[in-house]
């Protein structure tokens, strides 16, 4: 149980694991959970599950698109730490930039709690996982190899948070083991009570 209003943040390159991980996580702590690919689709009016494979940066994926996509993330935390404490929100989206990642704690520290989740991965697993993605049916997520490299480019590290607001996790491992992890770092910086 979260000890007070909490926003926890998975952020990352694409193919990294922040979904699965953001997704059980917020399914095993009954937490509202938001996820920047349902997000986006939603906005453009189309299905989850519907393929967008156009060029990099551009259609749904466009910088305006992209604004309007993590505005509407904050736009639902923020409905959700408004509510009665205690609340708990994840947050599943790149947040590739220090600036957005700021903007994040900008918008909601003052009402909740906000923690980071930075999934990393070893690029040959990322390969795979991207791989076993364009065979899913049900995916969500369009990110692909070119997609990753100009996230690559793009990326910049989360220096700006220390460790009590962050964790940095490798996702290469059982997700009991990730989640087990991730439950004894929110105990040890004081926003999960011990079950």
């Amino acid at each position: 149980m979260v000890a007070a209003n909490t926003v926890l943040v998975f952020f990352g390159m694409i193919a990294t694991g922040k979904s699965t991980l953001a997704a059980a996580w917020a399914r095993q702590h009954g937490c509202s959970y938001y996820n920047s690919d349902r997000v986006r689709k939603e906005l453009a009016g189309l299905i989850a599950e519907s393929r967008q494979a156009g060029p990099v940066d551009e259609g749904i994926y466009s910088p305006e698109s992209s604004r309007r996509t993590y505005d509407q993330l904050l736009t639902l935390a923020e409905q959700d730490v408004s509510a009665a404490p205690p609340v708990c929100v994840v947050l599943d989206g790149s947040y590739q930039v220090r600036s957005e990642r700021e903007l994040v704690r900008e918008k909601l520290a003052a009402k909740a709690r906000v923690l980071f989740v930075h999934c990393l991965c070893p690029e040959e697993v990322m390969r795979e996982r991207m791989e076993l993605r364009q065979l899913d049916l049900q995916a969500v997520s369009d990110g692909r190899w070119e997609v990753y490299l100009q996230q690559k480019m793009r990326f910049e590290p989360p220096v700006e948070l220390g460790s009590k607001q962050l964790i940095s996790i490798t996702t290469n491992q059982p997700l009991d083991s990730l989640l087990l992890l991730l439950d004894e770092w929110m105990v040890s910086v004081g926003a999960q009570a011990v079950a």
